[in-house]
């Protein structure tokens, strides 16, 4: 089976790529997705990050408080380390079972921060999906509901579109033109068909 990782930055449209393989039929096993099962109330991962940062960073309801964590950590890199090492497992793992129950010639992990995790070589293909750094912002003010400022300051944290670039093999640009995206993910679709099929040997 062929492992696509589809990556890009915050806001360059990676979930209307991924949607897109959807509809094909394509497998999508999503970190984001995962991120969020690995601490629901009751899990492993809640109860670490409790043992670690208290329970201030739980709702009245008991659920993780995720804007209360991320002010912890946005300043703190040990908290920050902390919390990757208790999180990044979790997630790998549940990607992998969640993997293996859904058979393909080829699968799509979503992995916004592969550049940063170092991930690259676990896949045999690397999908970026990129757009303008004012298309960006733009999506990111409107979705996020933040000021310009605020926007810029989150892109600069993440790594760069050229940073990216050196571990991608493939390329979708994504600046909103539907009928475009979706027939480059139909060219990429038959691509990695034919390179699933070329690589099992039939």
């Amino acid at each position: 089976m062929l492992r696509v990782a589809l990556t890009g930055g915050i806001a360059s449209g990676k979930t209307a790529v991924s949607d897109a393989f959807a509809k094909l039929g394509v497998p999508i096993i999503d970190a984001d997705v995962a991120s969020r099962a690995v601490v629901e109330p009751g899990s492993e991962g809640l109860q670490q990050l409790v043992k670690r940062f208290g329970e201030d960073i739980l709702t009245a309801d008991g659920t993780l408080d995720r804007r209360a964590l991320r002010g912890i950590i946005f300043n703190d890199n040990q908290a920050r380390t902390d919390t990757n090492a208790i999180l990044h497992p979790l997630i790998r793992q549940w990607m992998q079972q969640t993997s293996a129950q859904q058979p393909a010639p080829y699968q799509i992990f979503v992995i916004p921060l592969l550049a940063e995790t170092n991930q690259a070589e676990q896949y045999d293909r690397i999908l970026l999906v990129r757009c303008s750094e004012s298309t960006r912002i733009a999506r990111l003010m409107q979705r996020d509901g933040i000021t310009e400022l605020d926007a810029r300051q989150i892109l600069a944290a993440q790594s760069s579109d050229e940073e990216r670039q050196r571990i991608a093999n493939d390329f979708i640009v994504n600046e909103g033109d539907y009928d475009e995206l979706t027939a480059n993910v139909l060219q990429l679709h038959h691509l990695y068909l034919n390179l699933a099929q070329n690589a099992s040997g039939a």
